[in-house]
């Protein structure tokens, strides 16, 4: 058995039912190579080096569609067929029994964040019928689903309309009635200085900020500089006793760091910690606090 199938065994027997997207190889046993599982599909991407000959034959065995992704290139970019049969780059997978839209040719994601996944499990599991989540920069809105399903009503706030439309193609595919729900264009902080006049609240908020942001004025925003004014931002639209899903992939920034960044905008509330996903096994990167007012 080749060390791609044996992998592939291992992460999957470990994956929680009804998931076919999750992360084979985290940068070893090949360095600087990233292997994604997305439903029949494999996605390889690969910083700064190529794919060995004898992981490409590995690859070549499965008999998969492969596509190839570098970082180190535009990230716009659609990936380049490597080996196997073609398909197309936008179709379905699951987790958890959710459905997601994916597109391999949309940019720096292919829909939904896979390093996310116990988060976005987590997300559904907290929710109740009648909660109002808010769910800032989302992107194409895999949080709003999963509360959605709980019978949360949902806000979804992005700058990109694209996103948004996404997010309602992906309640669609779940069965979801996408005008049962909110959506809002544009600047997170700008919606939460509006939200907070109105004197509007939610019960839970989300906050996965990219690292890195420039309005349109020129401001820069970054995670380890501003990320503790933008908890206290959403704390300031926080119903008593709700709970805020604090996030941020920033590898300036340590588990150490995120934490006072968050207990800077939220002094006093109480702050618990999740480990990353089994499958991303390599770098620690991702920081996730669960903060109750």
């Amino acid at each position: 058995m080749s060390a791609l199938s044996e992998l592939t065994d291992r992460k999957r027997a470990l994956l929680p039912p009804q998931t076919d997207a999750y992360r084979v190889a985290d940068g070893a046993p090949w360095p600087g190579i990233f292997i994604d599982a997305l439903a029949d599909r494999l996605l390889v991407s690969v910083r700064d080096t190529g794919v060995p000959p004898p992981l490409r034959e590995q690859l070549l065995q499965t008999g998969q569609p492969v596509y190839l992704k570098r970082l180190d290139k535009d990230v716009k970019d659609a990936p380049e067929h490597l080996c196997g049969p073609a398909a197309p780059l936008r179709f379905e997978i699951q987790e958890n029994g959710v459905r997601y839209i994916m597109d391999m040719a949309a940019g720096y994601s292919q829909g939904i964040f896979l390093d996310q996944r116990d988060n976005r499990a987590e997300v559904r599991r907290r929710c109740r019928p009648g909660m109002r989540l808010l769910n800032t920069f989302s992107y194409t809105g895999a949080f709003s689903v999963c509360a959605a399903l709980a019978g949360a009503t949902t806000t979804t706030l992005d700058l990109a309309q694209p996103c948004l439309s996404w997010c309602r193609e992906n309640m669609e595919l779940n069965r979801i009635d996408p005008t049962q729900h909110f959506f809002c264009k544009g600047d997170t902080l700008h919606w939460l200085d509006r939200f907070a006049r109105q004197g509007r609240t939610f019960d839970a908020i989300v906050l996965d900020p990219p690292t890195f942001s420039r309005d349109e004025k020129g401001r820069i925003w970054r995670v380890e500089k501003d990320y503790g004014k933008l908890v206290a931002k959403a704390m300031a639209c926080l119903a008593p006793g709700g709970w805020l899903l604090c996030t941020t992939n920033c590898r300036k920034v340590s588990h150490a760091q995120f934490r006072k960044l968050v207990l800077s905008g939220a002094p006093g509330c109480r702050v618990t910690a999740s480990p990353m996903t089994f499958d991303f096994d390599g770098e620690d990167y991702l920081k996730t606090l669960w903060v109750n007012s």
